[in-house]
């Protein structure tokens, strides 16, 4: 005897029978409320196709394509049970609409092209889709093929061609109830464009600074070559949308195509070689989503209270100048001040308070240029909002992202050799000032025990400083070897190579500055005997030979604490410039992904002492 589960898939579900039910006692009721009452998402046949315009506000003449569950309205006694009524593949006599309560997207036969509209603003496109084969030809819509249509997902099979080729251009096109736009291409569909007006255009990343693609930098540019991974973010003209864009691993190849306009220039559109593979497209909207400030020099030293506020609770982020290098800040909840590595302490730039926006910007983190506020991932963020990473999880999937988002490599390293217990600042300016109460009160004998776990202590942050340092050497001595060979193999792209191999130069240089300072390991440990030795034996010799000492360790690990600071931002420069330098040169993007993914390895898991993005 078969399960009583397996009974079900005989038996008609209750919301089927009563369906029947209605459409044969009310046959008032029109099949467009039907559907419209129980799908998520629509799809509608405009019964003419659109000529010149498009106009999605007006639905009088449309007729809503009946979903999967409502076919029966041809012969509802008939059929849920006649195989006749299986099958029946509906001829469109007007251009497909798909609707959501996010959007709605425009099948434009005539003009072979797919137009996204907002749900909020229907009537102002905010993206197009055509074949990359036929941007900038006359095209048109040749075939469109229900997949699938349930009511809560749809799937078109749509073929594009242009007049008088003999190709046409197939994708799959599938919707559902979450905004999220899957385009999978057939094999001969090279590639796609999407044509948006994009102010800004983002590669996020995780581990370092995101890359911010500013179409007004690049005046003699019309095309920019980029080093895309998984991931881009259009920052929509007005401030309220956000183009999002995922895709999977492969040998995907991403270019920005600028307009024309002298005023105000734009990214025109997102050119992709698909390898193959999906695409994936969500539209997020809100007001001031994302915002623009110029950073004016009456900024300095003052609480600038701006009028932009966040549209709703996130990780809002964004980029100032500090050490001569874009670094990425986030938006904290109150005002306070901070110590960072090569820069030293001062107030943090960029707070909330009770919902206004504030900027405080100073000598270490000047007023220059403008700053762009966006997010990225959720932060107290309300279950019905969506974020770029969230559209990322979902098309992804959280394995792939699990690498992406690199959660275990945005860990700080540790270098407190008993966590919590001991010297609160397990550095050496921090324990040589915890000891040096003990030494000017003459304890130091008394207080050997203590002393002796500072000390301990301090040889084990210097150790770890020490590691920290030579990973970033191996890996600048690495990339020199790298880009030594790529510049023997691509004598074209030497200016790019040369400019890269200045900057990781600059790592081993600075090292080398201060090498005498950094000292040994065997120096350190000459210091800890030293240290140590004071609290044998009451002495008032003690207090000065301590001071002595103290002075030492203090040079020595200053000196190690700077290293590791110009390291860091070295590193993280570099992996900006490989991203901005590659613009111009297709053959350049190759090896700029090869570059910013070795800098992205030795960025992982940084030291306290390091510019990191969580700080």
């Amino acid at each position: 005897m078969k399960p009583y589960r397996d009974i079900g898939s005989y038996v008609l579900p209750l919301w089927k029978i009563m369906l029947i039910f209605l459409l044969v006692t009310n046959p008032e009721i029109s099949i467009a409320q039907r559907t419209q009452q129980k799908a998520n998402t629509i799809v509608w046949d405009t019964q003419s196709p659109f000529v010149n315009t498009v106009d999605v506000r007006d639905k009088t003449d449309w007729k809503v394509v009946p979903a999967d569950f409502l076919t029966l309205e041809l012969d509802p006694s008939a059929a849920v049970s006649d195989p006749a009524y299986y099958g029946r593949e509906y001829s469109f006599k007007g251009d497909v609409v798909v609707e959501n309560g996010h959007l709605t997207a425009v099948f434009w036969s005539g003009k072979g092209k797919v137009i996204i509209y907002s749900k909020t603003d229907p009537g102002k496109k905010r993206i197009e889709f055509v074949p990359l084969q036929l941007k900038g030809k006359p095209a048109s819509i040749k075939h469109r093929s229900i997949l699938q249509n349930t009511g809560d997902e749809v799937a078109l099979e749509v073929s594009f061609s242009s007049k008088g080729a003999e190709d046409s251009f197939s994708a799959i096109f599938s919707f559902d109830r979450t905004g999220i736009i899957e385009i999978k291409p057939a094999g001969n569909m090279k590639g796609i464009s999407l044509l948006s007006p994009i102010a800004y255009g983002v590669l996020p990343d995780f581990i370092g600074d995101d890359l911010i693609y500013d179409p007004e930098k690049y005046p003699s540019r019309a095309t920019l070559h980029v080093p895309s991974e998984n991931l881009f973010l259009g920052l929509l003209k007005g401030q309220n949308d956000m183009l999002v864009v995922t895709w999977p691993m492969g040998k995907q190849r991403m270019k920005l195509v600028l307009d024309n306009s002298e005023n105000g220039r734009l990214i025109e559109s997102v050119d992709f070689d698909n390898d193959g593979k999906n695409i994936y497209l969500a539209l997020l909207e809100a007001p001031g989503i994302w915002h623009k400030e110029e950073l004016k020099p009456t900024y300095l030293e003052k609480d600038i209270a701006v009028n932009w506020k966040r549209p709703f609770p996130a990780k809002w982020i964004t980029q100032l100048d500090e050490a001569n290098v874009k670094t990425t800040f986030t938006f904290k909840e109150s005002k306070e001040t901070i110590w960072r590595g090569v820069t030293g302490r001062y107030n943090y730039p960029v707070w909330f308070d009770e919902g206004t926006t504030f900027y405080r910007l100073g000598k270490k983190i000047p007023p220059k240029g403008y700053s762009l506020v966006y997010c990225l991932e959720r932060k107290s963020t309300p279950a019905s909002i969506s974020t770029p990473v969230d559209i990322m999880k979902g098309t992804l999937g959280r394995q792939a992202c699990d690498t992406i988002l690199d959660l275990p490599g945005r860990k700080l390293r540790n270098h407190h050799r008993r966590a919590g217990i001991g010297v609160r600042r397990a550095a050496t300016c921090g324990c040589t000032e915890a000891m040096q109460v003990v030494f000017d009160a003459g304890d130091e004998v008394a207080r050997k025990e203590y002393v002796e776990g500072a000390v301990d202590d301090m040889v084990y942050f210097v150790t770890r400083h020490v590691e920290r340092i030579n990973e970033y050497q191996d890996f600048a001595n690495n990339l020199i070897k790298y880009l030594n060979l790529a510049g023997k193999s691509a004598a074209d792209l030497k200016p790019f190579i040369d400019n890269m191999q200045a900057i990781v130069q600059e790592i081993p240089r600075g090292y080398e500055i201060q090498k005498e300072n950094m000292k040994s390991l065997e120096y350190a440990a000459e210091l800890s005997r030293k240290t140590k030795a004071l609290t044998r034996k009451k002495s008032s010799q003690n207090l000065p030979a301590y001071k002595d000492l103290s002075m030492k360790w203090r040079t020595m690990g200053g000196a190690q604490d700077t290293v590791i600071g110009q390291c860091h931002t070295i590193t993280r420069k570099l992996f900006q410039e490989a991203g901005y330098g590659c613009v111009n040169q297709p053959g350049a993007v190759k090896i700029a992904r090869e570059i910013r993914r070795r800098c992205r390895e030795c960025l992982r898991n940084p030291d306290g002492y390091e510019i990191w993005q969580n700080y």
